[in-house]
C-alpha cells in the first residue's frame, strides 16, 4: 500500500514527512537504524525495551511499505531478519539527527528548570 503525496498549499510538505515518520516509535527505530550498517529485530528490540514485538513488527512493516528500510533474511534459512536503510531511507538522516539534537537540548533544559 502506497501513501499519498500530497501537493496543496503551505505545511503539506511536512504532512508527507510526518506521514512517513509519525508515531510513537518509527522515528525512535529510524534513530537506532542510523546507528548502524543492518540491524537485526532482536537488536532493535533489546535497543526499545518499551515497544512490544508486534508493534516492533508493524512499524518495521510501515517503514518497509514507504521504502524507507529493507528487510533482509540474514541466513539460508531465514532465521534472522536484518533491517537496513534504503537510499530514501538515507535521505531522513538530517531529519533524525535534528529530533535528536533537539531532545538532548529539550532534557537538558527540562533538568535546568527543575
Amino acid at each position: 500500500m502506497s501513501r499519498e503525496i500530497y501537493d496543496c498549499a503551505a505545511g503539506c510538505p511536512v504532512q508527507n514527512t510526518v506521514d512517513v515518520i509519525a508515531g510513537k516509535w518509527k522515528s525512535v527505530i529510524l534513530y537506532h537504524l542510523f546507528q548502524g550498517d543492518a540491524t537485526r529485530f532482536s537488536t532493535l528490540n533489546k535497543a526499545i525495551p518499551s515497544i512490544t514485538e508486534r508493534m516492533l513488527a508493524l512499524q518495521l512493516a510501515q517503514l518497509e511499505a514507504d521504502n524507507i528500510i529493507v528487510k533482509r533474511a540474514g541466513y539460508a534459512d531465514g532465521r534472522a531478519t536484518e533491517y537496513q536503510l534504503t537510499a530514501l531511507g538515507q535521505t531522513l538522516a538530517p531529519v533524525i539527527q535534528a529530533m535528536a539534537a533537539w531532545g538532548e537540548a529539550y532534557k537538558v533544559r527540562r533538568k535546568a528548570l527543575a
